[in-house]
């Protein structure tokens, strides 16, 4: 009878560890979709998240992340950012610079969420990273995609990607 119980706790134990990874990895891969839309989504929802739960990430490089004024600073970026994305000279996201500056907000989103629950950061980075480009071009080619079928000019579509950003990042904040 206890090498039962011994068996059922370490069934359970694995069952448990595949969830919360399979949690984290939910929401770096919804964190890198959402950088795809706006760069800074999603370190200012990975900030608030930690921010929130404290101590979650308590030494290392990443710890800055955890902090109330890294959270401030980083939704007044994402205002400004949404602002700005209306703006006639805003550059496309898959310009160079937009592109490696998405790559490096996922980095830094996934490494925060893997680092804070316990797995490894590097592979969070990556992650963050890849999912952030490809939702990137992605994003890209359906917004232009959807304002040539609707006729509807660019900043209402982006408008439009804000909402989905906000809606989105709302119930990751909600799960978390």
């Amino acid at each position: 009878m206890g090498i039962i119980v011994v068996i059922d706790m370490a069934i359970n134990t694995i069952i448990m560890k595949q969830r919360k990874l399979a949690k984290s990895l939910g929401q770096v891969i919804t964190l890198g979709i959402l950088t795809g839309m706006r760069t800074t989504a999603a370190p200012a929802l990975a900030s608030h998240i930690l921010s929130r739960n404290k101590g979650k990430i308590k030494d290392g490089p990443l710890r800055f992340m955890g902090s109330g004024t890294t959270a401030a600073i980083m939704k007044v970026l994402m205002a400004g950012e949404l602002i700005g994305d209306k703006l006639p000279n805003t550059p496309d996201r898959i310009a160079a610079g937009g592109i490696a500056g998405r790559c490096l907000a996922g980095a830094l989103a996934g490494a925060t969420i893997f680092k804070a629950t316990g797995h490894n950061a590097i592979a969070g980075a990556i992650i963050g990273s890849v999912t952030a480009a490809g939702s990137t071009f992605g994003c890209y080619y359906l917004r232009r995609f959807a304002g040539k079928q609707t006729r509807i000019p660019d900043p209402y579509v982006g408008a439009f990607e804000d909402v989905l950003v906000i809606g989105a990042g709302a119930g990751l904040i909600i799960t978390a």
